[in-house]
């Protein structure tokens, strides 16, 4: 399995006043990008930040020797656009808030797993 060797995930948008309008946060671990939380201002929206923010993070690990990405999203959220870049469904919790389902995504970084 190897050493955990955790490490942090923390990228910031800001606008030219210096104000933060997206975000993504996670770490890497076990040669894995696990992402906790991607946003974008509302304001910010269909600008492609988004876009941007997971670029960036997925930079960031494949850096670090990742050869993937895992996280979560409800069906309320962004599951669209994760799949959009490359992301698959690889669980899914229904009632997860109720009448609602939560999904478990993953992507695959290219070259070779070990």
């Amino acid at each position: 399995m190897g050493p955990r060797d955790w490490e942090p995930v923390t990228l910031a948008l800001e606008d030219e006043s210096g104000e933060v309008i997206g975000g993504v946060y996670g770490a890497t671990m076990w040669r894995w990008l696990m992402i906790d939380g991607l946003w974008v201002a509302e304001s910010q929206r269909g600008n492609g930040l988004g876009r941007q923010l997971l670029l960036a993070a997925e930079e960031l690990a494949i850096s670090r020797g990742c050869i993937g990405s895992w996280l979560g999203t409800f069906d309320f959220q962004a599951r669209g656009f994760y799949q959009a870049h490359g992301y698959e469904v690889f669980a899914e919790l229904p009632g997860f808030p109720p009448g609602r389902t939560h999904f478990h995504l993953r992507k695959t970084f290219a070259g070779p797993a070990a």
